[in-house]
């Protein structure tokens, strides 16, 4: 089963200061995934932001999430979703089997470390 794209979504106090902090060990803002430079895919606002460092990925979000996030981009959510329910896997949040389009999952691993499952893309175009 591909996830996609995997990233480390965490709850920060103040952005600003943990933005700071990660462009020190060499993060950048991913182009397109900061409010003063949103992409045309979602609605940013001054709450979070996408950074990397090579092909790690790290989102730092205030005030979004109690706790910190592993997140996966799978092209097609809908069919992970459908997979993981299959296997017995209890479904904390749900995407729409009957929609198309951007949508999201999230399951809970045994320690209650939440895993989320974020398509941002139509089916087929995410990376």
């Amino acid at each position: 089963m591909d996830l996609g794209r995997f990233s480390l979504s965490l709850t920060v106090k103040d952005l600003a200061v943990s933005r700071e902090f990660y462009a020190k060990l060499g993060f950048e803002v991913v182009p397109g995934e900061d409010f003063a430079t949103p992409s045309g895919l979602a609605k940013y606002n001054e709450t979070w932001v996408i950074l990397s460092n090579g092909p790690d990925l790290l989102g730092l979000f205030q005030g979004m999430f109690d706790k910190n996030t592993m997140t996966w981009n799978p092209t097609d959510v809908r069919s992970v979703q459908k997979r993981l329910k299959k296997a017995g896997i209890e479904m904390a949040m749900e995407a729409d089997e009957d929609s198309t389009g951007p949508a999201a999952a999230m399951v809970f691993d045994p320690d209650g470390n939440p895993i989320l499952l974020d398509q941002h893309d139509e089916q087929g175009d995410s990376p």
